[in-house]
């Protein structure tokens, strides 16, 4: 518990918690008091229910508290701490940021390297290539410009689209989204899961770019998704049905390596799709990438307004990671084997030589992240006070 003091007096200090408090209140602390929080203490012991009216009283339940995790909720029509007050049914969501969940786990039918909680360097590419489909995706098709993006602390990322035309979309609008990003779709037993119906949608052919960048590394050093037979069968259970799958059944045995492998069935595939004279040849391959790299989501995070997800800055109880924020054009160099500890950063502080007056989150590795989500969080007011929307920093 001292450990988790120790964290959050440097997270939260007067600037890290004004940010967020900041983030959270939307220029407006009466909207702040009707927003859900979620304090986890150590064992999973869930204290829901909790509201704050000001920034004080918010620092003050943390220090008397000290809890493990923060966990947001929505907004409601009423305060959540007086909601016992009232009859049943009368507590209900109004509003929240449409938010979106990517977990590694979701990837195990498609990565060699680990598998459940485990991640290393091979497979953080998966979560890169989600980053950026969907970072690109939300910008250019909605038109979202605050997007926070927070590694989970362990085996994913988070995305927060605070925009006030997202945080006001109901059910069924944030299912459309949910959908719109979804593309690989089917439980276990289905073997192909990615199927596109004519001339590829423009956010399509992005997605396959985007994944260009990365296939040949994944395909070759990092998952090798063609050096055996049974990583074969699964990729040309990905083609469409009794297409090319019998005339290549030498390509599954030979001992060719992956990129000779994958080039070998490319070419196959445009010659059958030349002979058939089949429209849109390269649906087929593009199908395959997709299934192989497109991001999974947890599409119930994103469709409902009352879902729990841990706030930024919380410590993954697991691995003692921060949970950091990070811009999505940076994700390439973000490295989640570098993000500090709690043990880490009360090291740090104790170690401080520097200037005793500096706040304590500028005497740890934690200051990049703070400033970077300080950013944020003004970003985020200027445009509930609807000012200088032109000049708004993209996020």
């Amino acid at each position: 518990p001292q450990c988790t003091e120790a964290v959050y007096h440097a997270e939260y200090g007067s600037s890290g918690i004004n940010a967020e408090y900041g983030w959270l209140s939307y220029n407006n602390l009466e909207y702040l008091s009707k927003r859900e929080f979620c304090f986890t203490l150590n064992g999973d012991i869930y204290l829901r229910y909790k509201s704050f009216s000001n920034v004080d009283d918010f620092r003050k339940e943390l220090k008397t508290v000290n809890p493990f995790k923060i966990m947001l909720e929505q907004f409601n029509n009423i305060k959540p701490k007086d909601h016992k007050s009232f009859k049943s049914g009368s507590f209900t969501a109004v509003e929240r940021e449409v938010v979106f969940d990517i977990d590694m786990t979701d990837y195990d039918e498609v990565r060699y390297c680990c598998s459940e909680a485990k991640i290393c360097p091979n497979c953080w590419t998966f979560m890169k290539i989600a980053v950026k489909i969907i970072d690109e995706a939300l910008r250019q098709d909605f038109g979202f410009s605050n997007l926070l993006w927070v590694y989970s602390g362990r085996r994913g990322v988070h995305c927060w689209v605070a925009d006030e035309s997202a945080r006001k979309l109901k059910n069924d609008g944030r299912g459309a989204i949910a959908d719109y990003l979804s593309l690989v779709i089917g439980g276990d037993q289905q073997s192909k899961k990615v199927t596109l119906p004519g001339v590829p949608h423009p956010s399509i052919k992005r997605s396959v770019n985007i994944i260009s960048r990365y296939f040949e590394e994944l395909m070759i050093n990092s998952q090798d998704f063609l050096d055996s037979e049974e990583k074969c069968q699964k990729v040309l259970s990905m083609l469409p049905p009794k297409t090319i799958q019998d005339d290549l059944k030498d390509w599954v045995s030979s001992n060719h390596d992956s990129k000779t492998k994958w080039n070998h069935l490319k070419d196959a595939w445009s010659t059958y799709a030349k002979k058939k004279k089949l429209r849109n040849e390269n649906n087929a391959i593009y199908e395959v990438v997709l299934q192989l790299c497109y991001p999974r989501l947890d599409v119930n995070v994103t469709k409902g307004l009352n879902h729990l997800l841990k706030s930024p800055f919380s410590v993954h109880p697991k691995t003692g990671r921060v949970c950091v924020p990070f811009l999505a054009k940076d994700v390439d160099s973000f490295d989640p084997f570098t993000v500090p500890t709690l043990k880490e950063v009360i090291e740090e502080v104790d170690n401080w030589s520097g200037d005793p007056t500096v706040p304590d989150f500028s005497k740890t590795s934690l200051k990049p992240s703070i400033e970077l989500f300080k950013k944020f969080a003004k970003s985020c007011q200027r445009e509930d006070a609807d000012e200088n929307k032109e000049n708004r920093m993209a996020w």
